[in-house]
């Protein structure tokens, strides 16, 4: 039976427990070993010690528990009638508000089908945030609406599937389905823990610039921090007899924070940082006709983002010092694992070669005009066609599908909502609000209000699909340069998930690990986002000038 990425994750948490166990003188043989690799999740739990499995099941589970959603409706529901009562509530406001909207007289300069579209747009949006189902199954609902009512043919509706950026998406989180099943995403970072984290402060460097590489080609941040590299960090953690409790401030709590909200960096830094921003560069040519390649993206980012991983870590050392300042056991582990594992396998070297000529097409499209989507397509190809990969894993890869339904109906009706007008009238009544104002005041206020406003969002989609298309189109009302526009929303899209312990697909992994109260991780998240997004825009303001850019 084929398995997802999420159950793969979870296979591979309880793998690296009990590697972790014999390291330090658990029970058992590495599952790495021969004999061992058809052993199951059962069978290693069967083999460890009651506290082994007490820590081994905690281990999977948190790789797993990784839904906003279902994190929200655990947290919020005491039993099974509060439960059903906060799913009807949900569906309230998602089905209320686009009625109370089509009652609403038609603005002038829109026509009816277009406000029709526009109440649909705001009731999919709302579901996207409550989340009454899965992204998918809202989007979906959506879209099937607004062709229902007659707010968009068929073809115009179902349009978004043709967009090639999503077809990219797709192909980009079937390729990292191939970092997890070969193992190449965790040798990489056990290859960096060797190398530099002999102290608690590049251990935490070592996992981010292991995130930092695989950003480049992986686009989902719960795969890569939480699939492949939390496992990790917990063992490590352990290994210090750094657990959740009076003992989490020796090592633990502060790895947790690192890697998290260095996390946030490398999503705002790469075209392929999380799955919310090939959105972004659909929704930004939408509205400002400016379109972010690639090779633009990591260009513009490279600086603030340097300068985010070089301050980030700092605030967070005074505000969570660890106790434990050295750390040579964390090389030893990686050294030891590294040997567990012996050379790389045929398919691992396959798995890089892709990965490598992937980055390289990505980035040199100027010169070699191959598309995007085309290069995607083309790499899990060659996973397909090396047998890295099978179609049973394509095919179960829920993630990736579920990010092709949802986004490729956003972007159906974003553009068909931008065609009907309401974008230009929305733009002409925000102009009047704006006129006289200079835009040097109005974007940082603009900016503070989005970064912050994710405090009412679970995931960055949301917050994404939500209000970006809106608060471009103020900017650009008050006389702000387009690509200072597009620039400074999209990087400080993915910093406001930084706020909180269900801002992103990784939020709860790294939160559920118990090494911080919900107080202290909401405290800590409110001073790195806000130093990191001022981090961006100082460094980025200055890089971007330098570029010629505005």
């Amino acid at each position: 039976m084929p398995q997802t990425c999420e159950s793969l994750a979870t296979t591979d948490a309880v793998r690296r427990f009990s590697a972790f166990e014999t390291i330090i003188g658990g029970h058992g043989t590495s599952p790495h070993h021969p004999a061992n690799r058809s052993m199951s999740v059962g069978d290693i739990s069967s083999k460890a010690g009651p506290h082994a499995r007490v820590r081994l099941a905690a281990a999977a589970g948190l790789v797993v528990y990784n839904s906003p959603s279902r994190m929200s409706a655990h947290s919020s529901t005491g039993n099974g009638q509060s439960a059903r009562s906060t799913l009807l509530h949900r569906w309230a406001v998602v089905l209320l508000v686009p009625a109370a909207l089509m009652l609403i007289q038609v603005p002038a300069g829109v026509t009816v089908p277009g406000w029709r579209l526009f109440a649909i747009f705001v009731g999919t949006i709302l579901g996207l945030i409550l989340q009454p189902l899965p992204l998918g199954a809202m989007a979906l609902i959506g879209v099937s609406a607004a062709s229902m009512s007659g707010a968009l043919p068929p073809g115009q509706a179902l349009s978004g599937y043709a967009e090639p950026l999503v077809w990219m998406v797709l192909a980009a989180f079937c390729i990292s389905r191939g970092m997890i099943k070969t193992g190449l995403g965790r040798r990489i970072a056990l290859w960096f823990i060797r190398a530099i984290g002999h102290s608690s402060i590049g251990l935490g460097y070592s996992v981010v610039a292991s995130d930092m590489l695989l950003g480049m080609v992986v686009p989902s941040n719960g795969a890569r921090v939480g699939g492949i590299l939390f496992p990790i960090v917990k063992s490590l953690a352990e290994a210090y007899e750094s657990t959740p409790g009076p003992t989490a401030g020796r090592l633990g709590a502060f790895l947790m924070l690192m890697v998290y909200h260095c996390d946030m960096t490398v999503s705002a830094m790469f075209f392929t940082g999380n799955a919310a921003n090939p959105l972004i560069v659909s929704l930004a040519k939408q509205v400002t006709g400016i379109e972010l390649s690639y090779t633009r993206w990591a260009v513009g980012g490279i600086v603030p983002a340097l300068a985010s991983m070089a301050v980030v870590p700092m605030v967070l050392w005074r505000a969570r010092a660890p106790s434990v300042r050295r750390t040579p056991a964390a090389a030893a582990f990686a050294s030891a694992e590294l040997s567990r594992l012996g050379p790389p396998t045929s398919h691992e070297r396959v798995m890089l070669a892709v990965f490598g000529v992937t980055t390289l097409l990505y980035v040199t499209k100027a010169w070699h005009g191959i598309d995007y989507p085309v290069t995607a397509l083309a790499g899990l190809g060659a996973l397909l066609l090396t047998r890295v990969l099978t179609w049973d894993d394509v095919l179960a890869e829920r993630s990736a599908w579920d990010t092709f339904v949802w986004y490729g109906a956003i972007y159906a009706m974003a553009r068909a909502l931008n065609e009907a007008g309401l974008s230009g009238v929305f733009a002409q009544s925000m102009a009047g609000a704006t006129f006289g104002r200079s835009w040097w005041l109005v974007v940082p206020a603009l900016l503070a209000i989005y970064l912050y406003a994710h405090y009412a969002f679970a995931t960055i989609t949301a917050h994404v699909s939500a209000l970006f298309g809106p608060f471009a189109i103020v900017m650009l009302a008050a006389g702000t340069p387009p690509i200072l526009t597009v620039l400074t929303m999209a990087y400080v899209s993915s910093l406001g998930a930084s706020l909180t312990h269900y801002g992103t697909t990784s939020s709860p992994i790294y939160y559920g690990a118990g090494y911080l109260s919900q107080g202290a991780w909401w405290r800590v998240g409110l001073l790195v986002a806000t130093v990191n997004a001022l981090v961006w825009m100082a460094c980025g303001l200055v890089w971007w000038k330098a570029l010629g850019w505005w």
